[in-house]
């Protein structure tokens, strides 16, 4: 029989955490024995417990330990973190630590370390002349770059439900198209205008489905108003959104009377040659051929905007990035400093930008498609809330809510305690 010890401290209770640590090790075919527990008397006192588990095989161990790691547990262990230099560019050694979104840190030179810039499926970096720790996508890993290997000496925090009770709880993920939808626009809504009062940035990350159910222009009153720090897009969204602008249609459909414009099936082609003949999407604007529409509004009142591409694109329009590692640390670079990221109708790139993100950072995402929401939070994004609804209808009552009286919905922040 194999055993190691493994540790939990905080809100482990009412976060559930200890119940889905014993689960985990029930399921894959261990067993545990709780040496300690002792439970926090008031809400702000945390929770500890010291459980031992065992298992019939090493390797089935090693298993346990890796996703009770990746729940909050930490291996008691005064061993240091294991280490090993990169075979080859672009490559980990066999067995690295492989991240999730969490607050992490490594164990090395008899402290912890906190690791920089966490995102899931990524590899820890170790510079010892910076006494640095860094999350690392495979893909940037240079050749001798010390590698996290194995379990031991790596620490994760799991996200806790915050102490004081909210309605706008990002612990509550779960997806369902019976909730109160106007409340939660009106607590979001407050959320945005918090962030921004506070000089805090928020993100946008939109699928062409705003442009073709009529939402573009609340998405440009949104932007105008100054709540939109950054659009993540594809090149669909911003030509349909040039093709609206320029000929009144989306996808070749009417957008004022819904329907069907002849010859609107090449309008979106003709769009993207538009912008092409001019130079992008600046340069249209600044010779008067784009006047409005959602890229006008990131132009005009400077929303850094990316549209990252793919394989299925037309055209595509000049500010595409089409190399898609180019288009990840763009991503990434903006990622940095944003609090807040509203997915909006696009599964693609809701997951990508999921994908990127610390569980730290507050997200929504709202999709017409329950599914949507639920890949999102199965793909490791389990910090998003999902409103099951159609974006035109959100976008349409948040730009109302954003709009009302100054302070009118507005909530404070509260840090989500470790």
């Amino acid at each position: 029989m194999y055993t190691q010890r493994i540790e939990l401290r905080g809100h482990i209770i009412d976060s559930h955490i200890l119940p889905r640590v014993l689960d985990t090790i029930i399921d894959y075919n261990g067993d545990f024995n709780i040496q300690k527990f002792t439970i926090g008397r008031t809400k702000t006192d945390p929770s500890f417990a010291l459980i031992e588990v065992r298992a019939a095989r090493e390797g089935e161990l090693n298993n346990i330990l890796k996703m009770l790691q990746a729940l909050g547990a930490t291996i008691v262990t005064d061993a240091a973190v294991l280490l090993e230099p990169a075979p080859g560019d672009g490559a980990f050694p066999p067995n690295f630590y492989a991240t999730t979104n969490l607050e992490t840190f490594i164990h090395h030179g008899g402290r912890w370390l906190e690791v920089d810039n966490m995102e899931m499926d990524c590899g820890i970096v170790f510079t010892p002349d910076e006494g640095q720790a860094r999350c690392v996508p495979m893909a940037q890993v240079q050749a001798g770059e010390l590698v996290v290997v194995g379990h031991e000496g790596v620490k994760v925090l799991p996200r806790q439900r915050a102490r004081r009770k909210e309605f706008f709880s990002f612990m509550d993920s779960a997806v369902s198209s019976e909730r109160p939808k106007g409340l939660m626009i009106e607590q979001i809504a407050g959320l945005m205008k918090t962030l921004k009062g506070k000089g805090k940035k928020v993100l946008l990350v939109g699928g062409p489905a705003i442009i073709h159910t009529g939402a573009g222009k609340y998405l440009s009153r949104i932007i105008e108003g100054g709540f939109i720090d950054y659009l993540f897009a594809g090149n669909a969204l911003a030509t349909h959104d040039i093709e609206a602008a320029l000929w009144g249609t989306s996808l070749g459909i009417d957008l004022a009377t819904g329907e069907v414009t002849p010859g609107g099936h090449a309008h979106h082609l003709r769009a993207i040659n538009t912008i092409r003949l001019a130079g992008g999407i600046r340069p249209a604007i600044k010779k008067g051929i784009l006047t409005r529409g959602v890229m006008y509004s990131c132009v005009v009142h400077d929303v850094d905007f990316l549209l990252a591409g793919s394989i299925r694109d037309d055209g595509p329009l000049p500010e595409v990035v089409t190399d898609v590692l180019v288009a990840q640390e763009e991503m990434r670079r903006r990622l940095q400093d944003v609090e807040l990221v509203l997915m909006l109708g696009t599964m693609l790139h809701s997951i990508a930008t999921g994908n990127l993100l610390p569980a730290t950072v507050r997200t929504v995402c709202v999709d017409i498609n329950p599914a949507v929401v639920t890949k999102l939070a199965d793909r490791g994004s389990f910090q998003a809330l999902g409103l099951v609804s159609d974006v035109e209808w959100f976008l349409r009552e948040l730009a109302h809510q954003l709009s009302s009286h100054a302070g009118v919905g507005e909530v404070t922040i509260e840090k989500e305690e470790a």
